[in-house]
This record gives C-alpha cells, structure tokens and sequence, in this order.
C-alpha cells in the first residue's frame, strides 16, 4: 500500500496544452476517480502516472519515492485497460503468471499466488482457457487479476468497465469496489461514467480543459458544485441552468419575471445563473408555467420536458406515472437552486 502525490503536473504536446497545474494527494488506500469530458486529458493524467507518457513539468511521488522519470516496469504499478489487453495465444493461467515469470518467483509460488487470486475473483475454473474462449466480464477479470496478483503498490483502471454491456456493468462496479477496499490499494480510476464515478471513489477530480475544475467528495461535488461545468456533468439527468438576475435581499428573478427566492444567496446584484436539478423541480398550482414538448415515462420516474415562456427550456423529474397535459406549472424547490455567476461559472 502506498501514498500517490502530483506537484504541478503539466503536459504539452507542442502548443497545446494537455494537462496545467495539476496537484493531487491521495492517501493510504484511497480510490479516486476522475471524469471529465473526452479531450479534457483523464486517460493522459493515468499514463503520466504508468510512466507511458513522461510529463512537461511537476513531480510524481509514489509512497514518499519519485518515480516521475522512472521506467514503467520500475514504478510497481498495475494497469488496467479498457480493452483487457490479455496475450490472446497465452492460456488464463500465463497471462495472471506473466509478470510473477518475470519476478523470479519459483512454480509453486506462482502457481498458488495465480491459483488464490482467480479464487478470489471467481475464475478459479477459467486458468486452461484462452482469451478468446472467455466473454467480456471473464476477460475483464483476468485483466484484474493480472494486476491484483502482482501485488502492486498502485492500481490504475482506465474505463475498464467501458466495453461491457449495462447489466455487467453494475456488477463489475461492485465488485471492483469490493475487492478495492477488501484489498486496501490506493487506486487511481478513469471513467466518463458519472455513476461509476459517484459509486467508486472515496473522492473525485472533475477536470476541465487539462485542469482541476473541482476535487471532493463524491456527495460535495453532486451538492455543491463548484462550477457550472461541473454542475452540468456530475448528475443524471443533468442540472437545469436558468439565466436570471440576483436581487437585493437574496432572491433571483428569472428572465421570465418570475422571482424565486434562494436562501443564503450573496453576491452583488446583478447576473447570474440559476441552476435547479430535474428532481428538484415539482408540479405546483400556481408555479411557473411551462408549456410541455415531449414527456418520457420510465415507470418509476416521468421526465418532462418543457419550456418556459421567455423560451428557455427546463426539465423535471417527477416521481411515478405524473399525468401530464400540454401546459403545466412548476416550482423550484427552494433549498436545492444553486447559483453560478454569469461570467466566470463559478458558483456564489
């Protein structure tokens, strides 16, 4: 088990700028998952740490050792891809014996170490087979496997979970955070799977443009996000974002004229964004009319999506079979609107 510390990490390929300023510090143990959208430099942030892609700038520290200019094979970390890459001539069994062969270990070592590990994932019947003999989430255990056998100090998982089907998907997931805590190795994991994101990690890095736009807790970052970015990626379905004015007194005005009231709202008068989750907003007599354009019902949920009269559109989440007609009113609640401002998206 070890520590994983980032000191002003920076990638640039020629002009452009990958990866700026990034500082991270995970403790003994810790998962830490980042999301980000495609091209914000998550799966180039994992490969600066394998020690595939050396840095422009900063330091990498693993358990109190630099390792930022260290060969991959020197770092004592496991990786695994979102496409398994198992040696497909080479039976289960070799492919989890691969790098203990390279060790040194003797056959009885390495045959029991391989031997408990495909117990411990459930493959124990699978180490004659070939990779091509295997479905995805065998495959994907094996990938595992191979790392969890090595025994190393850092674990990185890069959407591995990515090519599986949805059912799979959610088991893989809990047994990944299983054998994680169950294992106690700090762990660095890439998704663009905002559930995953939210059931994995101890804490997530949300990046933007090469840059840390928020690093919390799971539940910080889905209830206050620090931008309007971050609001907008980190839910599902995502945050509505309402163009309004701040009052004096706290309460908003909505560019329809509708005034909402936010408590502990601060900042200076004047423009802001209004940000409300779609199950935040409830169906209220009297409430802010919303003319409806389609209506998806999911059995447990509705979704409504509508429009507001000053044209913006909003979105709500209403619990069980809602009935719904063409025009409809709605309410905020108030004690979930987030406000962001209307310049920099930075919440107030």
């Amino acid at each position: 088990m070890a520590t994983l510390e980032l000191h002003g990490v920076e990638k640039r390929f020629g002009p452009a700028s990958i990866l700026a300023g990034i500082d991270l510090a995970l403790a003994d143990g810790e998962m830490l998952v980042i999301v980000g959208a495609s091209g914000c430099g998550k799966s180039t942030l994992l490969r600066l740490v394998a020690g595939l892609e050396t840095p422009s700038a900063g330091r990498i520290v693993l358990d109190q050792r630099d390792i930022t200019q260290l060969d991959p094979a020197a770092r004592d970390i496991a990786m695994v891809f979102q496409n398994y890459a198992l040696y497909p001539h080479m039976s289960v069994f070799d492919n989890m014996a691969y790098a203990l062969r390279i060790r040194g270990l003797s056959r009885n070592e390495i045959a029991a170490q391989v031997q408990a590990t495909a117990e411990l994932l459930g493959i124990g019947a699978l180490l004659a087979r070939k990779p091509r003999q295997l479905s995805g989430g065998q495959r994907q255990r094996v990938a595992m496997g191979r790392a969890i056998v090595r025994s190393p100090k850092l674990f990185l998982f890069d959407e591995p979970l990515s090519n599986l089907d949805a059912k799979l998907r959610v088991q893989m997931r809990a047994e990944i955070r299983r054998l994680q805590r169950r294992l106690g190795v700090t762990s660095l994991y890439v998704t663009h799977d905002q559930v995953e994101a939210m059931t994995l990690g101890d804490r997530l890095l949300v990046l933007e443009g090469g840059r840390a736009a928020q690093l919390a807790t799971p539940m910080e970052v889905f209830a206050r996000p620090a931008t309007v970015y971050v609001a907008g990626f980190i839910g599902a379905p995502a945050m509505n974002f309402l163009p309004a004015a701040l009052l004096p007194g706290g309460a908003v005005q909505l560019s329809g004229g509708q005034v909402v009231a936010v408590p502990g709202a601060v900042g200076s008068p004047g423009a802001v964004t209004l940000g409300v989750r779609p199950e935040h907003v409830s169906l209220a007599d009297g409430g802010i009319p919303l003319a409806v354009e389609l209506v998806e019902p999911l059995g447990s949920e509705t979704l409504v999506h509508g429009r507001m009269a000053d044209g913006t559109a909003l979105l709500a989440k209403l619990p069980g079979a809602a009935p719904v007609g063409d025009q409809v009113a709605v309410a905020l609640a108030p004690d979930a609107l987030h406000l962001f401002d209307a310049a920099s998206g930075r919440r107030l």
